[in-house]
């Protein structure tokens, strides 16, 4: 079973530590511990029975309490399955260069390579356009083509 526990919120990777160390410690019967990124204010705990959890967050700085009833997986998917940004990038969208000599730019989407995960790129404010061609981490969606 899965229990939300929340956190205060930007302390989820230290209380994370600070459990795993309890556990270990105490020989405690938890599986696992997650914090993620996509969790703002919470962390996941993987154990047996709800006061396995209980006794773990016991005491425990950071830790604001349990959340009652537990977490099924498919409401976890979207946290434990990365999503890929080229699935999102469509040619004609706006974007905002955020790594590299172009760093802060805006630029338009001219053409997506998904195999490569490259989009090629015209800048906004370039009297003579040239086209551009980033790695997908390198840029920010700003707005939509519609």
């Amino acid at each position: 079973m899965i229990f939300a526990v929340r956190t205060t919120a930007g302390q989820e990777k230290n209380v994370a530590i600070l459990l795993s160390g309890k556990a270990q410690k105490e020989e405690l019967d938890i599986s696992s511990i997650l914090a993620s990124e996509k969790l703002k204010g919470y962390i996941l705990v993987e154990a047996d029975s709800e006061e396995e959890v209980k006794y773990l967050i016991k005491g425990m700085p950071r830790v604001k309490g349990l959340v009652k009833g537990t977490v099924s997986l498919d409401e976890l998917d979207p946290i434990l399955i990365p999503k890929k940004i080229i699935e999102n990038i469509e040619k004609g969208d706006v974007v905002e260069i955020v790594a590299g000599p172009f760093k802060g730019e805006r630029a338009k989407v001219i053409r997506v390579d998904k195999n490569k995960e490259e989009v090629t790129v015209e800048l906004e404010n370039a009297t003579v356009p040239i086209p551009i061609t980033l790695p997908v981490d390198s840029i920010r969606v700003i707005s939509r083509n519609k």
